[in-house]
């Protein structure tokens, strides 16, 4: 993780970016050193650990049993957990060793390390604790955002267009790795930026769209690249907040369903949904629940 943060490495092992030749030989204690056997191409951590552990066995193994390690080129089989011979060394100039050059002393002086120290990123562990204590996130999706480098960058540039950081960091993780994952595609090729995912979630912050609006909207942003706010003038998406409009249409519902708001009256309370429902159809999803909710319940207490 640390390696991806500061750039040095793109962490990705399946194609290639670790590969370890594990050299491993065994001997008893106090006793010359054994003849080892080299294991080329083992392309993670874990495989490394599990190499040295299976090769170091079938040594002693072989050992005991009265025979003889030959000094060879040997491949890991994760699947079997066991070594296989390659091609066989058996002289050291096999190896093609040489001679150290005659290298120069290299000597690092502090400004020289405290230059490197301060080029340094934020690196996942501080980044983390920022996320949790700064910007108040869960300490889950604090974990999550910053366990990829490339998921925290993207969250930082959605932070430095104008989101605000929960509702940023709850979108991200659910709706565009959501997304992303069911695409197969990462997160730095993702079709909206963070600057449009910005305007998105302001959108859905202020009122000018709903939650239920605002993954229409994402659908189209990445179906066709628009921003937010385009899609939301092409396609009338807008929500209603005027209360005029509103209530005529809440009054209009009321006078069309006369057993129900008698029902309601009566004490069956959970008929509020059924009221709210109705006002949503009718206004195609558009307008405010929050002044839906509002307007509706001096509505049905007026009577």
């Amino acid at each position: 993780s640390i390696l991806r943060y500061v750039g040095s490495c793109d962490g990705n092992m399946e194609e290639g970016s670790m590969r370890a030749d594990v050299n491993v030989s065994v001997r008893k204690p106090g006793a010359e050193y054994g003849t080892r056997t080299e294991t080329k191409n083992v392309n993670s951590i874990r495989f490394v650990m599990q190499t040295i552990e299976v090769e170091a066995r079938r040594q002693v193994d072989l050992i005991e049993d009265g025979g003889t390690v030959v000094q060879e080129t040997r491949l890991f089989d994760p699947n079997k957990m066991e070594t296989r011979s390659m091609r066989s060394k058996e002289d050291a100039h096999d190896y093609r060793y040489f001679p150290d050059p005659d290298l120069l002393p290299l000597e690092l002086d502090d400004a020289f390390l405290e230059e490197c120290k301060s080029s340094l990123p934020e690196l996942p562990d501080a980044k983390r604790a920022r996320y949790e204590n700064e910007l108040g996130l869960s300490a889950y999706n604090a974990a999550v955002l910053t366990a990829e480098a490339e998921t925290a960058f993207w969250f930082e540039d959605l932070l430095a267009a104008g989101a605000e950081p929960k509702q940023a960091s709850n979108w991200l993780l659910s709706e565009l790795l959501g997304y992303l994952n069911k695409v197969g595609r990462p997160i730095e090729l993702s079709p909206v930026t963070p600057s449009q995912a910005a305007e998105l979630l302001n959108s859905i912050k202020n009122g000018t769209i709903s939650n239920t609006m605002g993954k229409q909207v994402f659908e189209a942003m990445v179906e066709n690249g628009l921003g937010a706010e385009e899609i939301i003038r092409q396609r009338g998406l807008a929500q209603v907040s005027d209360t005029g409009e509103i209530e005529v249409v809440i009054a209009r519902i009321l006078a069309n369903n006369p057993g129900q708001l008698e029902q309601y009256r009566a004490g069956k309370e959970q008929l509020f949904g059924f009221f709210v429902g109705q006002t949503m159809k009718a206004m195609q999803g558009k307008a405010n629940p929050g002044v839906v909710n509002d307007l509706l319940k001096k509505a049905l207490a007026s009577g």
